[in-house]
């Protein structure tokens, strides 16, 4: 059989590979980080809870600005936006590898996030626009895949660069590859006509990252302030307040950022609510072994990097698998059932003793976690889209996609405070809150999400 009907276009690949490498760049800067946090801390002077934020403040921006960006990329061109999200990702980087002091540092990579939300949906839209038929199907499929992989070559690669050479070379072995993609994307992705009538609704962009910077900032304190302090309540009162706004502006706004009838799609808010809990609960994993491993048990970052891969890779097996048994077992069944495991994988590691081994006492925990969660994400995504019509799904997307990244920015911000709050006990404490967060979102995901079974064949978006 011809793989191409004689009037079905086919495009270069070329496209497609200058916009994955810029893809695959945002998603491993979520992961690579991990491994060097301790180093990190260690010469800019970052300790405690306040180095969660060398992680969060990354996906919280990206996450934050995520639809604002798709809509840039509507009502410019979008090789434009890609280009300038590229280079104001390259250029972060760079001043990330420079930095010398904690606000340097987490100002930089704010900046990346900035440039994240930029890239990413200009890219998916450039890759929507030039390939069709099979080759669109092709084309989102691998781009698809570099979830799973930047989330695995991540942790390993942060390794083997913070031991061979420094930290700072996870942040500059972007700088050259962004740069020659910006300069190769110039002439090599077609211009499009930007869409007529469209507005940006930057009022509601700004609120939103507003309420959730001081969301996180209040969660990240109460570590050291207390839940029920002053600190704690007032800023989680603005917190709220900012959020509301955001709703009321959304639902005056003549072109909101979040339509208000969305919100009422009960499988999209549910799938959204388990897609942020598992992502929050993965990089929240990340986040703890990566000190716990370092700090407490005394590994180098080569091997906590080589000690995350077979979770990345449970992960990918996770998801694989989810795609096979999806149209038998459907998606509610297939979430329970890896919310189930992330909670088991959770308590087996709070129960791990105070000098742990990492066979015997943590790699059983992170193996539940990282096959639960890759069961999750699928699952979540099916379920998600299913009651989502035609003209609606890119908006839902776009909503899925910032429920992932928002959910790493919460994930890590809540179990760090919980964990800086327990002192010598707060490994332990942080796994147990990371259970009943699991057990949650099982609840979840058998009450809210519908019982979706796909057509064999079907692929899910995966995340």
């Amino acid at each position: 059989m011809h793989p191409h009907p004689p009037d079905e276009p086919r495009a270069s690949w070329i496209p497609l590979i200058l916009l994955a490498v810029a893809q695959f760049m945002v998603v491993l800067d979520i992961t690579i980080v991990n491994v060097a946090l301790p180093s990190i801390g260690e010469d800019v002077g970052l300790a405690g809870p306040d180095l969660q934020w060398v992680v969060t403040v990354y996906v919280l921006l990206t996450g934050g600005l995520l639809l604002l960006g798709g809509r840039l990329a509507d009502v410019l061109e979008r090789r434009v936006v890609f280009v300038a999200g590229l280079s104001v990702f390259t250029v972060a980087s760079l001043l990330n590898g420079l930095a010398e002091t904690p606000g340097t540092l987490i100002g930089a990579r704010a900046l990346q996030g900035v440039g994240a939300a930029l890239l990413t949906p200009a890219a998916l839209s450039l890759v929507t626009g030039i390939y069709a038929g099979r080759q669109r199907t092709a084309a989102l499929t691998a781009w698809s895949a570099i979830g799973s992989a930047g989330a695995a070559v991540g942790v390993v690669l942060g390794g083997v660069l913070t031991t061979a050479l420094s930290w700072e070379w996870i942040f500059l072995v972007n700088v050259p590859i962004g740069a020659t993609a910006a300069l190769l994307a110039l002439r090599v992705l077609p211009a499009n006509r930007p869409a007529a009538g469209r507005s940006l609704d930057l009022p509601g962009a700004l609120l939103v990252v507003g309420g959730l910077v001081v969301l996180v900032y209040a969660i990240e304190g109460a570590a050291e302030h207390g839940w029920g302090s002053a600190r704690t309540l007032v800023l989680g009162g603005l917190a709220v307040a900012l959020l509301a706004a955001f709703a009321r502006v959304e639902a005056l706004a003549r072109q909101p950022l979040m339509p208000p009838a969305v919100w009422r799609i009960r499988s999209l808010t549910g799938g959204g609510a388990l897609m942020l809990a598992a992502t929050g609960l993965l990089v929240g994993t990340f986040f703890l072994n990566s000190l716990y491993l370092q700090q407490v048990l005394g590994s180098s970052a080569l091997e906590t990097g080589l000690g995350f891969l077979p979770f990345a890779l449970a992960i990918g097996i996770g998801a694989h698998l989810t795609s096979r048994l999806l149209p038998k077992a459907g998606s509610r069944v297939l979430a329970g059932v890896g919310m189930a495991l992330v909670a088991a994988g959770a308590i087996a590691l709070a129960a791990a003793p105070d000098r742990a081994s990492y066979a015997a006492d943590l790699l059983p925990g992170l193996l539940a976690i990282g096959f639960g969660t890759g069961l999750v994400f699928p699952s979540a995504s099916v379920a998600a889209m299913h009651d989502v019509g035609h003209n609606e799904a890119g908006l839902a997307a776009g909503m899925l996609s910032t429920a992932h990244e928002l959910g790493a920015a919460l994930g890590v911000a809540v179990l760090a405070a919980v964990a800086g709050a327990g002192g010598a006990a707060g490994y332990e404490d942080g796994f147990l809150v990371a259970a009943g967060i699991a057990v949650a979102s099982a609840a979840v995901a058998l009450v809210a999400a519908p019982s979706v079974k796909p057509a064999p064949g079907a692929r899910a978006m995966a995340h």
